[in-house]
């Protein structure tokens, strides 16, 4: 049984109840099911890296909750995360938008848009840091560290700020200008590498030597991030319950599968717990064949090639979690090239919605499993939209 922690954090604008759910008993690897008591083991489960095929973690938890909803204060859905409070910049409750145009463009009954760029910073990423960051002043972490291309880095150095913690992201050089001064504005180190198995291992040495918290994944062959940031997503599948939206589909842009992972485990759970009636396929929509590679019989653990602007979700790795959630819920993986998310991009702006350039690979991904027929002309599909636009630096127009 875990300790329950009840902490008060002072940072730079406000003090911070740090509260661990009590549900919380222990953590558990999503391979060979191996349970660990609750710590910070960033590097995914020990027993499974050992044996070559290293493997993510999950949270355990002594009881589902019964309702959508969490305490009266803190986290709106903290009965289902790992921290019922912490650090917060009223993250989530991002808006689901019906696009019934596109949807009869597209050929199906009801077309949903789930926008994650409504966030505080601008992402997705704001939910994994709001936990992960809760997570890091509960065990009395002295900094966070974390490799980032853009949307993680800005949202981590926000929530640093906030929470009075230094922040260090190692980058490429060539990191997208507005991305650039947002670290400079919130105070964050930037740490400039060529390689990104070169960032991996500053990473490494900073958890290793100075015992920072990692909020990102350093680990090759890669896992997810770090579990008590992953949990955070979670949300998103309780938010569009709560506001009606179960569709037949969930498309998201994958690189690792951190965003993935966590709407499927919050959806599994509330099927489990019978608050919702079916699973929904979950697409991983990537920008070159990676996880299509590996449900096609490629090992899971090799490097796939691949060139592209859409930074967000680039990267030559599959981690175990991105092929489980899909094999898991039926549904599967779909590469869309620059030039097609360019033209899905110029779909959601005719809808008003100004997104990054892999959110609109999500609309070439749904036209292709319509035209594949795994997708039928009377489903109900939602898009996750990860980050509004205005940081993208993609050069051509679809």
């Amino acid at each position: 049984m875990n300790q329950i922690s009840s902490v008060d954090v002072e940072g730079t604008t406000h003090t911070y109840s740090i509260r661990r759910n009590p549900a919380m008993v222990g953590l558990r690897c999503i391979s060979c099911k191996r349970e660990y008591p609750v710590q910070d083991l960033s590097q995914g489960c020990p027993s499974c890296a050992d044996q070559g095929t290293p493997s993510s973690l999950e949270v355990v938890y002594s009881k589902s909750p019964t309702s959508l909803f969490g305490a009266s204060s803190g986290y709106r859905w903290g009965a289902w995360l790992p921290y019922t409070q912490g650090v917060s910049l009223a993250e989530g409750n991002t808006p689901c938008i019906d696009l019934s145009r596109l949807a009869r463009q597209l050929g199906v009954r009801r077309l949903t848009a789930k926008h994650e760029g409504m966030n505080p910073t601008g992402s997705h990423k704001d939910r994994m840091s709001a936990q992960g960051i809760s997570r890091a002043l509960d065990v009395g972490a002295p900094s966070i560290v974390l490799a980032s291309s853009g949307n993680a880095a800005v949202s981590a150095a926000a929530y640093c700020a906030v929470a009075g913690l230094r922040c260090e992201v190692a980058t490429y050089r060539d990191m997208p200008e507005p991305y650039v001064r947002a670290l400079h504005r919130f105070g964050a180190r930037r740490v400039v590498f060529e390689r990104s198995m070169d960032r991996w291992e500053h990473v490494r040495q900073k958890v290793e030597r100075e015992g920072a918290f990692a909020l990102t994944n350093y680990s090759v062959p890669a896992v997810g991030s770090p579990v008590f940031g992953v949990e955070g997503y979670r949300a998103v599948a309780l938010e569009c319950v709560t506001e009606g939206y179960l569709p037949d589909h969930i498309l998201v842009p994958t690189s690792r599968g951190d965003l993935l992972w966590g709407v499927y485990s919050g959806l599994r759970d509330l099927l489990s717990a019978g608050l919702i009636q079916h699973m929904p396929r979950l697409w991983a929509v990537e920008p070159f064949p990676r996880l299509s590679l590996v449900l096609a019989g490629a090992r899971l653990q090799s490097e796939f090639a691949g060139q592209t602007v859409q930074f967000s979700i680039a990267g030559s790795t599959v981690t175990l979690q991105q092929k489980l959630a899909v094999e898991h819920s039926g549904g599967g993986a779909v590469a869309v090239n620059d030039l097609d998310a360019s033209k899905g991009l110029s779909a959601l702006a005719d809808h008003g919605l100004w997104v990054e350039l892999c959110a609109g690979s999500c609309v070439a991904a749904l036209s292709t499993l319509r035209r594949k027929g795994q997708v039928l002309p009377s489903d109900h599909a939602l898009l996750l939209l990860t980050a509004k636009g205005d940081r993208d630096t993609f050069d051509f127009i679809g």
